[in-house]
């Protein structure tokens, strides 16, 4: 970590290794960018920097992911409610918690990512939803994933398992998750605008950070036919495992 922040250079190309790294992981499972670059990143600069550096990169790969336009509207219409509590609670959580910054926050990240990759891992489902409950579910669980953004940069948690839980089809569920990471990405931009933690100079290096995300993407997407992705998708959440308990233990 010393070394990194000593060597602006060096900083520079292992955040570029990273978003490499990031978007091959999204282009082989359809998700897990923000979650692992906000894990390594962590490792050599405050919670906050690493969000920041993330917007870009998660909001163009994830915009990508909501097409096609024909489907996202009715979509939307369904998802409103959980979209948004993930607005009012990552705005909530900003105001309430400030910027993530600290052993508070590295803490905070890495029991998160322990809880991700152990919720993967298991192959737990929650039960279904059912659609009339969707309105008074949705908020709720939009709420606490927008809470979860604001202390940690990551928001796929109760996100990810309250959509796996509406009965959609894979596509559906795909262009769900984009819609819904989205929105996450743009509320985490205003919580750190909120805080102060948005300047132009950091928003240049969110640009900066694009096209190593675009290219790891695409390289995932040819990986994906050639590839097992259940064996990857065990393979990245052990190491989103491994590194969750690494900050924990120096946090605490």
């Amino acid at each position: 970590m010393t070394d990194l922040a000593a060597s602006p250079a060096l900083l520079w190309l292992f955040c570029a290794a990273v978003f490499i790294a990031a978007g091959i992981v999204k282009g082989v499972v359809g998700l897990g960018l923000p979650t692992l670059s906000m894990a390594l990143l962590a490792l050599a600069m405050a919670p906050a920097q690493a969000a920041a550096l993330l917007i870009l990169p998660s909001l163009v790969t994830n915009v990508q992911q909501m097409l096609p336009r024909a489907t996202l509207r009715p979509l939307l219409g369904r998802l409103w409610p959980l979209q948004a509590g993930v607005c009012a609670g990552t705005l909530a959580g900003a105001w309430l918690l400030g910027a993530p910054a600290g052993a508070g926050a590295a803490l905070a990240l890495g029991l998160a990512l322990m809880v991700y990759a152990a919720w993967g891992l298991s192959g737990a489902r929650l039960p279904r939803v059912p659609a009339r409950a969707e309105a008074a579910l949705g908020p709720l669980a939009g709420g606490a994933t927008g809470l979860v953004t604001a202390a940690t940069g990551v928001f796929v948690v109760p996100a990810v398992p309250y959509l796996q839980a509406l009965g959609m089809t894979r596509d559906e569920l795909v262009q769900a998750m984009g819609l819904s990471f989205t929105v996450s990405t743009v509320a985490l931009a205003a919580g750190l605008a909120l805080n102060g933690q948005m300047p132009a100079a950091v928003l240049g290096g969110s640009a900066l950070m694009l096209p190593p995300a675009l290219a790891g993407m695409a390289l995932g997407q040819w990986l994906r036919p050639r590839l097992s992705a259940v064996r990857f998708r065990q393979c990245f959440m052990g190491a989103l495992a491994l590194l969750g308990l690494h900050m924990a233990w120096r946090a605490l």
